[in-house]
């Protein structure tokens, strides 16, 4: 009985109290920030003003029970199991482009309809990508890296799955998918000449696939010349830039924000920072930025103090996948970048990237519980 009492107190210690604080607290930012932002759009498409923030509230709960099963289940069956997961995100990708079963709106085909819910494959394929890289990776540790080898059974799936992004199309998902398996093939020890000789692969796939789609065109047209058809293509950036200048350095105050009335399209997803920042101005943005840097430094330690090889791979992969999805979406919000429609983690309105982000956070605890 005593024994079974220092495991258990043994078990206590080893969870990363911090990482789990700021992530629980991000969560709730988030679901504030949701209500506050999507009130008029509910209730103008649904007439039930807490119709988005109800939504969210379910994923919320869902992705903690995901995060509580990820912290107590072994991430090295997880990597084991890659080959399996990766045949099923490209499964999922390929059902969300049939008829009848992806669910298309805004132009493009992205969900599968789950009843009440839409369920996004692309953002369980960016854990699908991390599992599959980090095991292969592992199994390349006391190999030569071949850059042959490594791109036909690393890079050639990663872009497979890419394509089937692009197809639907979602310029700024495949770029998140490319940037994971990249930090993945980096932390991996890859010889930098390798990366030198991939990134005019990159840099022509992402020129092809801009200029084959005439809205991407638009939105890189408007990033270079911010006047450029500004009740167009630069309308959404403008708006959000004005709603940024507007919160100041205090901000309008909790629940003030004109920007939410229709001015910026979508603006609980892939904009929200905008409202969170024209609320609570320079010193909340600050804030929030410090608490993202802060979760990082977390995942990082973990990463430094995994107990083997398995556990750094897997948990730069995860650093990977919230430092680019954070830097992204925070770049395109003050006209660093185009447009991505990346979400802003634990911020933005959509359940399936929470889910996917939970898990990944309860990955990162059963990795710090293993060392």
């Amino acid at each position: 009985m005593e024994d079974k009492s220092q495991v258990l107190k043994s078990q206590k210690a080893k969870i990363d109290i911090w990482l789990l604080g700021a992530t629980t607290l991000l969560v709730l930012i988030g679901l504030l920030v949701i209500y506050d932002a999507s009130v008029v759009a509910a209730y103008r498409d649904f007439g039930d003003k807490l119709y988005y923030f109800k939504n969210q509230l379910i994923w919320a709960s869902l992705s903690f029970m995901a995060l509580g099963f990820f912290s107590f289940f072994n991430y090295r069956k997880l990597l084991r199991l890659s080959l399996p997961i990766m045949g099923l995100a490209a499964l999922l990708l390929i059902l969300v482009l049939i008829p009848h079963i992806g669910t298309e709106a805004y132009g493009a085909k992205r969900w599968i309809n789950l009843g009440s819910f839409t369920f996004q494959p692309s953002e369980f394929a960016k854990l699908a990508i991390i599992f599959y890289a980090a095991s292969i990776m592992v199994k390349f540790e006391n190999f030569k890296i071949s850059l042959k080898d490594i791109a036909l059974v690393l890079f050639l799936p990663v872009f497979l799955l890419t394509f089937l992004v692009l197809v639907e199309p979602d310029l700024g998902t495949s770029l998140m998918f490319i940037g994971i398996a990249m930090v993945i093939y980096f932390v991996g020890r890859a010889p930098l000449w390798h990366f030198l000789m991939l990134v005019p692969v990159i840099v022509a796939a992402g020129v092809t696939a801009i200029i084959t789609q005439p809205y991407r065109l638009e939105r890189l047209r408007s990033f270079i010349d911010p006047s450029y058809d500004p009740q167009g293509a630069s309308y959404q950036i403008s708006q959000i830039i004005t709603a940024l200048s507007a919160g100041g350095l205090k901000g309008v105050g909790l629940g003030y924000s004109r920007s939410k009335f229709a001015f910026i399209p979508e603006v609980h997803s892939d904009a929200i920072f905008a409202v969170f920042v024209e609320e609570l101005g320079f010193i909340g943005a600050i804030f929030l930025i410090s608490l993202f840097l802060f979760l990082i430094t977390r995942a990082l330690t973990i990463a430094r103090q995994s107990p083997d090889y398995q556990g750094k791979i897997l948990a730069m992969g995860i650093v990977g996948l919230l430092s680019l999805q954070i830097l992204f979406n925070l770049a395109s919000n003050v006209a660093l970048v185009p447009l991505t429609g990346v979400p802003l983690p634990f911020i933005s309105y959509g359940g399936s990237s929470l889910f996917v982000t939970m898990s990944a956070i309860g990955i990162l605890l059963n990795i710090k519980r293993q060392g």
